[in-house]
């Protein structure tokens, strides 16, 4: 799918790449196709076992070196995945996050032997990737976290509370951003991983009842006096995790504005299907001049994004894409994302409002993107700083 036209740029025209994309496409079609989607969205989860079944066909820790267990493919790969994801209408599954938010922590910063005993699992399915951020008092402002990782003997005791945590009911293998020194704020922030199976006082509230991405399941999680070993603080020691954080969220912002490219993109094509088949006083939708302007200044503005996007997927493989850029990406993309599919709806009529057309589930869908990784308002401060 590629109603927008738009060249691939050099660096993804690569042969490897394009045989990849249409394997992912297969995969897709094969383990979430429209039905299957559909029963994600009833049960507000996805089936445990497709994780096992994306492990077995290696789409987990696809950018993951293969010194470390991994695929051995790069950013690339991930956003092949997430296009494929976004343009077949299966993005209500996490495993981006899984893949290229909680896995690089991992491999970025982990230990040697922080690296050989979580990698191949999380490449495996064996453990599902989560990150607990947020909480119910602490949102963009990472530096306002409550929850605490406080020494005892030769291991931590967490206590507090999360909430939005994408992937929530299903992870067994969750980072969490806590203060192992309160008293230092920002410089006292580390990220310490909970595995979840057998611990104690690790609890799982609702599965949260959401307006959009309902087949992703996203919960509150309580932390009552769980113990943790002291190896379990990436990077080994105390203090770090604020500056992982920063150096990780460019890509973090990065994939959302990836796939709010590729949903927008997935509403054009359902529009053009919709318009072209659809009469009104005798005459298509399509051959409206309203829908044909509508419809081009969809176009145009899609396309500005995906461009932007693609230079700034250029930035990011060369190592390049700063906080302010990526900043720019997931902000403006997002903003255009609903702008675009609330006009795309309008020209569905009544339909449009129908939970049966991918279009209401697309115009649901979109607008957490202006909300999760640091809300558009943070965005644009982080842009302002630095003029």
């Amino acid at each position: 799918m590629n109603p927008l036209s738009v060249p691939e740029p050099d660096f993804m025209q690569d042969e490897e790449i394009v045989l990849f994309s249409d394997s992912v496409a297969k995969w897709i079609d094969e383990h979430a196709p429209p039905e299957a989607v559909q029963s994600w969205i009833a049960n507000s989860t996805v089936p445990r076992e497709l994780w096992n079944k994306a492990g077995e066909a290696g789409l987990l820790g696809l950018s993951m070196p293969e010194e470390d267990g991994g695929m051995g493919g790069d950013y690339r790969h991930e956003v092949v995945l997430m296009r494929q994801l976004g343009w077949k209408g299966a993005d209500h599954f996490g495993i981006s996050l899984h893949n290229a938010i909680v896995a690089p922590y991992i491999w970025h910063y982990g230990t040697p032997e922080q690296k050989e005993r979580w990698l191949p699992r999380l490449l495996t399915g064996e453990l599902v990737g989560a990150i607990a951020m947020t909480e119910p008092g602490a949102g963009s402002d990472l530096q306002g976290i409550k929850t605490t990782a406080i020494k005892s003997g030769n291991g931590y005791v967490v206590n507090g509370s999360k909430t939005f945590i994408t992937n929530g009911q299903l992870a067994n293998f969750i980072i969490v951003v806590a203060k192992t020194d309160p008293a230092e704020g920002a410089k006292g922030t580390s990220l310490i991983v909970v595995e979840t199976d057998g611990a104690e006082g690790f609890e799982r509230g609702r599965n949260l009842h959401k307006i959009g991405m309902e087949g992703n399941d996203t919960s509150e999680l309580f932390f009552n006096d769980v113990k943790v070993p002291g190896e379990n603080i990436i990077g080994g020691a105390e203090g770090l995790g604020f500056i992982q954080l920063m150096q990780q969220l460019p890509q973090e912002r990065l994939n959302i504005a990836v796939q709010g490219v590729a949903a927008a993109e997935r509403g054009l094509h359902e529009t053009l299907e919709y318009v072209k088949g659809r009469k009104a006083f005798g005459k298509r939708i399509l051959d409206f001049q309203n829908t044909q302007f509508k419809l081009a200044e969809v176009k145009t503005k899609l396309t500005v994004a995906r461009v932007f996007v693609d230079h700034c997927i250029g930035l990011h493989l060369k190592g390049q894409l700063d906080a302010v850029t990526a900043s720019m990406a997931k902000y403006w993309v997002t903003d255009i994302q609903g702008e675009t599919i609330d006009e795309m709806l309008q020209l569905h009529g009544g339909y449009g409002y129908m939970n049966e057309y991918p279009i209401a589930q697309l115009y649901k869908d979109a607008r957490v993107q202006r909300i999760y990784g640091g809300t558009n308002e943070i965005m644009k401060l982080l842009i302002a700083r630095s003029l």
